[in-house]
């Protein structure tokens, strides 16, 4: 049964980001999940190629999506997996990082799946554990396999990333899933626009090669794609953020500011959504323009594909 596919090998023995990968590294990821993406609609979904291996997922950050996404992709390889309590774990006991990575090292996993908020803890990690090691969103770094779920999903809708135009749209300052997405695109040939308000201006903006805009409705004008970003208020200080309501009214995506876009024009959003602030309540769930759930369905085979390049 695990013999029905050849698994590639990339350039990479971590998936650290997107910036690290080579075009033909994104292309084997991606071409792996359709395989994987047709094995989870059947229905036995285990292809256990990764049985007796062993995955911690250690996340320092509350998550749903990705880490639920995670341990599904990974059980339904066959592995062990562990979800690393750190409400409960010896890191609110004071045990620093290096600590934790050495005592995870000791037990000898085949892969850790790191989510953290200081940028580079990935590759902290990876100098003390004898494994691959997966990003899984630092900081305002990476986020890599949203980068690569995110592409999966717009080729999925016969979308062509060469010279796509990908209008990305919000809390730029603080989204390293905006990051992500401009390395893949940009490494793709796709036209990146950066689309926020002034008081979400990146402050490393010198490094992207693309169009900005400070007004939505201009900023996504004649776009093919159109990926709001969540306000990221947990990494917010010292900005006097104006309200809710003033936010949507201004940066929240609406049918009507969304006429301004192509009209096959798709909407993306990593989650969780704050609904009526990021984007108005009925156009997330218009099937017919979201591809918000489709992230998430494709974010299992994806993250399978991910796995099984990075254990072998």
């Amino acid at each position: 049964m695990v013999n029905e596919i050849d698994i590639p090998k990339i350039s990479q023995s971590h998936l650290f980001g997107i910036k690290n990968l080579e075009i033909d590294d994104i292309k084997k990821i991606l071409d792996l999940a359709n395989f994987f993406k047709s094995k989870n609609k059947e229905k036995n979904k285990n292809y256990p190629l990764l049985k007796g291996r062993t995955i911690i997922n250690l996340f320092f950050e509350p998550s749903t999506r990705t880490l639920i996404s995670f341990e599904i992709a990974a059980k339904r390889l066959g592995a062990d997996v562990i979800n690393v309590n750190i409400e409960r774990s010896s890191l609110r006991k004071g045990e620093s990082l290096h600590d934790t990575a050495q005592t995870l090292g000791a037990m000898n996993p085949d892969l850790v799946v790191v989510r953290h908020g200081t940028n580079d803890a990935s590759k902290q990690i990876a100098q003390i554990v004898k494994c691959p090691v997966i990003n899984a969103g630092e900081g305002i770094n990476e986020h890599p396999t949203q980068a690569l779920l995110d592409a999966y999903t717009i080729i999925n809708h016969n979308k062509k990333l060469e010279d796509l135009i990908v209008a990305i749209c919000g809390d730029l300052e603080h989204s390293r899933v905006a990051r992500s997405n401009y390395y893949l695109l940009d490494k793709m040939k796709s036209k990146v626009r950066f689309v926020y308000p002034e008081y979400f201006k990146p402050k490393d903006l010198h490094k992207y090669n693309v169009e900005t805009f400070n007004n939505l409705k201009d900023g996504i004008a004649n776009a093919d794609i159109v990926m709001m970003l969540r306000i990221q208020n947990e990494r917010i200080s010292e900005l006097n953020l104006p309200s809710t309501q003033d936010y949507f009214n201004q940066f929240g995506l609406t049918y009507e500011k969304l006429k301004s876009a192509k009209s096959d024009a798709l909407v993306l959003h990593p989650g969780p959504i704050n609904r009526n602030v990021e984007i108005e309540d009925r156009l997330a769930d218009d099937i017919d323009k979201s591809v918000i759930n489709e992230q998430v369905e494709n974010g299992v085979a994806v993250r399978m594909s991910c796995l099984s390049i990075m254990v072998q």
